[in-house]
């Protein structure tokens, strides 16, 4: 080849390199430009479903294209996972992220993907505590009486879930662990019956988010022990946590938007914007407290550490209990 057209062929080549980058970034500055595909993996009509439509009405309405709620239940939330694993990472598909994420890397073995490789983290939504609560019949009315009168009666206390590896399955797991109460776990096939069977007295303890669980409380039909998360609940603000008795126990639900590995800086950084510019509108957070849930402004990194500090803390849970889905 000689030097002219070795130039020509050299430039060329390095047009057609640039062209897919170029193209990138282009598309990146004019997203979105058609519906976006918002993948639940929780039924529609929960708190999960809730949240992810009061977040794609505000993006499609501040980013003047439809966000669209898609649920795709099963296996723990792993088929929505998959679904966006495998989707283009071109911003048109984005995932709900939530703690199910994190615990569901040890919980199923021969997942076709990893979670932390293949999302890239988006936005954080809102973090959601469970309450300890047990039936009116227990006599304890504190975390520390609960715990004696665990000990005094080793095996007696049933724990209600709403499925193996649950968030009420692994929260009172971690109880268990950080305490050494033996309660035998109970599960059901959601929270309903659980609930159900608590009012009852069919069991006697059940660790319930704090939507499902709120409306018995005020009605003084179970009695309200503490609330898992770290801090001090706005929907529940008299009541004590776990980890101001167990120190360092720390158990609650959150969600998030992630996306595919690969999908553009320019796309994630847009939409971690608008979805922290929602968190801080005061009717969105007033909306969200309803639900039980604090709003969790983060950058995408810090929405990224959260996930690997969760995936690392249920590991443990997990292994010490040996939960295996069902």
């Amino acid at each position: 080849m000689n030097l002219p057209h070795r130039r020509q062929f050299l430039h060329l080549a390095a047009g057609a390199f640039a062209m897919p980058a170029v193209s990138r970034i282009a598309r990146a500055q004019t997203y979105p430009s058609r519906s976006v595909r918002i993948i639940v993996g929780f039924a529609a009509g929960g708190p999960a479903d809730i949240v992810a439509r009061l977040i794609a009405q505000w993006l499609s309405e501040r980013l003047g294209q439809p966000f669209v709620v898609e649920n795709r239940t099963g296996a723990g939330t792993n088929i929505a996972t998959e679904t966006v694993v495998r989707a283009p990472p071109d911003g048109y598909t984005l995932l709900q992220v939530t703690s199910a994420n994190a615990w569901n890397a040890t919980l199923y073995e021969n997942l076709n993907f990893n979670f932390i490789r293949d999302i890239v983290p988006v936005a954080s939504l809102i973090r959601a505590p469970s309450v300890l609560e047990v039936n009116p019949s227990v006599p304890a009315k504190t975390v520390p009486e609960f715990i004696a009168y665990a000990k005094a009666n080793p095996g007696k206390l049933t724990m209600a879930s709403s499925g193996i590896g649950t968030a009420s399955h692994v929260f009172g797991e971690l109880f268990k662990f950080m305490t050494g109460v033996n309660l035998v776990h109970v599960p059901y096939r959601g929270a309903a019956p659980a609930v159900t069977d608590l009012l009852s007295g069919q069991v006697q303890v059940f660790f319930d988010p704090i939507p499902n669980s709120i409306g018995y409380i005020r009605a003084g039909k179970v009695r309200p022990l503490a609330i898992t998360s770290a801090t001090r609940s706005e929907a529940l603000p008299d009541m004590p946590t776990v980890s101001e008795f167990v120190p360092d126990y720390e158990a609650s639900f959150w969600f998030g938007v992630g996306a595919p590995k690969a999908t553009p800086a320019k796309i994630v950084d847009k939409l971690n914007k608008e979805v922290n510019a929602a968190l801080a509108d005061p009717k969105m957070k007033a909306r969200l407290l309803d639900l039980g849930g604090t709003p969790m402004p983060r950058t995408p990194a810090d929405f990224s550490r959260l996930i690997v500090n969760d995936t690392e803390k249920w590991a443990k849970v997990i292994k010490f209990a040996g939960i295996r889905p069902e």
